[in-house]
């Protein structure tokens, strides 16, 4: 495959900081803010059965907190990828649509964190607890597409040549089946 095309250049780095060739630091970012936010919906509810929910409220708003801080700097990542994109393939569409997403999934977040701030948190917020499930399906919708980009389009994911090179029997190994 001619290493200048569209979809060979979207796999490439477009700076060293996006992550190595094959490895790019964006998917690694989203790690912080999804289960930072996942795991303030289980401080949420384990909140609504405690007999003292206070921990638990504080608890999730920290982590929505955290989950803010991890997801801006997720997305300076995953915008330097989006970058490497060439304009007017539906590649390009989808990671309009997956970044518009996410952000406003960090606007809700920070709504939402603003509002438990401004609660006594001697109990689990009701209107925070609905802004984080809202915020977590349209997190689920924007994952599922950045799992297209990576998955079903190949952005920054090694080509099929790099990527056989992990299927070849290992030296010794010969041409044994298992």
């Amino acid at each position: 495959m001619d290493s200048n095309t569209p979809l060979q250049r979207a796999k490439q780095p477009r700076t060293a900081l996006a992550g190595p060739y094959g490895h790019p630091f964006h998917p690694i970012l989203v790690t912080i803010p999804i289960g930072t936010w996942v795991a303030s919906l289980i401080f949420d509810l384990m909140g609504l059965g405690a007999a003292d929910p206070t921990p638990f409220a504080l608890g999730a708003q920290v982590l929505i907190a955290i989950g803010i801080i991890g997801a801006l700097l997720a997305a300076i990542f995953g915008f330097i990828d989006f970058t490497g994109i060439a304009s007017g393939t539906p590649a390009k569409r989808t990671a309009l649509i997956h970044m518009s997403l996410n952000l406003g999934v960090v606007v809700l977040f920070a709504v939402n964190y603003f509002v438990r701030a401004a609660s006594d948190h001697d109990e689990v917020n009701i209107t925070g607890l609905v802004l984080t499930i809202i915020g977590l399906a349209a997190l689920g919708v924007s994952g599922w597409l950045g799992g297209k980009l990576a998955y079903h389009y190949g952005v920054r994911v090694a080509d099929e040549g790099t990527q056989a090179e992990g299927f070849r029997p290992a030296a010794g190994e010969g041409s044994r089946q298992r």
